[in-house]
C-alpha cells in the first residue's frame, strides 16, 4: 500500500510542482535515504513522504483465506521554513487520494485528518501531516 499511494503521487505533475524534493516511502527523510530532497547545498526542498501507520483487522473477512483490514496511511509534507509548500500539497494530495482506489484488494482510500503545524526536529524544519485509512482485502 505504502509503495503504490507514493506511486500515484509522484506520478502527478502538479503535486510534483509543489514539492521539488519528490514524494518518498519508507521511514524517514535524511541526506543519504532520499538525496533528491535536498538541494545542491544540501538544504530541505518540499517533499513528502509516505509511511504506514498500522493495519488492523476490520470487516466481515477473519479467517486465513479472506482478511479484511483496515491500513492507517501517513503521509508527511517538510519544507524548511513555513507552510506556504505545505498546505497547497496537503490539498492536492486530499484530491488525488479520497475516495480513490489504488492497488489490488483496496475497497476504499478515505482522508481521516490532518495535523497541526509541527516541526521536524531531526531536519529543522516545518512539517504537517495527513492520516488516510485504506479499507482492504488483504
Amino acid at each position: 500500500m505504502r509503495d503504490t499511494i507514493q506511486a500515484a503521487l509522484a506520478a502527478d505533475t502538479t503535486l510534483a510542482t509543489t514539492l521539488p524534493g519528490g514524494v518518498h516511502a519508507g521511514t524517514g527523510i535524511s541526506r543519504q535515504r532520499t538525496p533528491d530532497a535536498f538541494d545542491a547545498h544540501g538544504e530541505l526542498r518540499p517533499c513528502a513522504l509516505v509511511r504506514i501507520e498500522t493495519t488492523t483487522q476490520y470487516g466481515p473477512y477473519t479467517g486465513t483465506g479472506a482478511l479484511s483490514a483496515r491500513t492507517y496511511v501517513l503521509v508527511y509534507v517538510y519544507q524548511r521554513q513555513g507552510y506556504a509548500s505545505i498546505d497547497p500539497a496537503l490539498a492536492r494530495i486530499r484530491a488525488l487520494l479520497h475516495k480513490t482506489r489504488l492497488g489490488t484488494g483496496t475497497f476504499e482510500i478515505v482522508w481521516a485528518d490532518d495535523s497541526d503545524d509541527l516541526e521536524d526536529e531531526g531536519l529543522a524544519c516545518a512539517m504537517r501531516f495527513s492520516r488516510y485509512v485504506a479499507t482492504r482485502l488483504l
